[in-house]
């Protein structure tokens, strides 16, 4: 493959123990259901939550009842199990934001596990005025070089009904940002992909905030599900990188808190303010 490799992978100690990890943060979300309940709540828009590589809706169901609890909208992809970017799936993500938005008449947030949170920033950067803002869990979307991922070999074997690599979009850099603000949320600990491929350039609108936990568990990670959470509660008029809540204020890194890249000083914080895209019209090739 020409994306994605099994070179740069995390170690196998990492692999073998996701299940566990995973599991233990499920655990950790039941017993942090109270305080995430004190998480701000939403202005009811619309919240799209695509899942990762193989997996499906269920996958996502936590994560969904929890926003839904905050008052948002929160929609599953609807398309099965995700099996990488097959014509198909790439055609159908598309109708389904198209679709969302203009029902909602607002633009909408993306929430990208993984392999999903890759499709959410597509769609962010070829439908830029119908995205509120995006958040990836995990997503190796930064690299030159193949993705080193322990998901190259089933990658690669679905290989023959994926889109021919050279009709993808070009890996990202850091002069090709999106025009939609962008929360990259990873862990040093992911078990699945290389973890600095899951980083973006921090800047204008732009973060990455680490967490403490596995690449399988981060759709029900309560840490990360504060920031998910935290970050679509944002008025859209305005963008403030992310601050842990003061009870779990230990419970994030703080060397990276602000968003800056392991190797960049941390960034002032501040407040900008930014202008709403505007609300998608009706689409004549959004499904009904």
């Amino acid at each position: 493959m020409e994306h994605v490799s099994l070179e740069g992978a995390p170690s196998r100690s990492l692999l073998f123990t996701e299940p566990v990890r995973a599991t233990a943060e499920f655990g950790s979300f039941v017993m942090s259901v109270p305080l995430l309940r004190r998480a701000s709540r939403g202005d009811g828009h619309t919240a799209l939550v695509l899942p990762g590589f193989l997996a499906d809706d269920r996958s996502t169901l936590v994560l969904r009842a929890y926003l839904g609890s905050l008052g948002y909208k929160a929609c599953g992809w609807g398309l099965g199990l995700n099996v990488g970017p097959t014509l198909e799936i790439l055609e159908a993500i598309e109708r389904r934001l198209l679709r969302l938005a203009d029902s909602a008449g607002t633009p909408v947030s993306l929430v990208g596990w993984s392999l999903g949170g890759m499709f959410a920033r597509g769609l962010g950067r070829s439908h830029p005025e119908c995205v509120r803002q995006i958040v990836t869990l995990g997503s190796p979307f930064r690299s030159n070089a193949p993705i080193g991922s322990h998901a190259a070999q089933s990658f690669e074997r679905l290989a023959h009904i994926h889109v021919p690599h050279a009709e993808l979009p070009p890996a990202e850099t850091d002069q090709d940002q999106l025009d939609v603000p962008v929360a990259a949320v990873y862990t040093k600990a992911d078990g699945v992909v290389a973890w600095r491929s899951c980083l973006q350039e921090a800047g204008d609108r732009r973060e990455n905030i680490e967490v403490f936990g596995s690449h399988c568990g981060l759709g029900h990670n309560p840490t990360a599900m504060w920031v998910v959470a935290d970050r679509l509660a944002q008025p859209a008029e305005t963008w403030t990188p992310f601050r842990p809540p003061a009870f779990a204020r230990r419970l994030y890194p703080v060397r990276h808190r602000a968003g800056c890249l392991p190797d960049q000083p941390v960034a002032r914080r501040s407040a900008r303010p930014f202008s709403i895209p505007r609300q998608c019209t009706s689409m004549s090739g959004a499904e009904s």
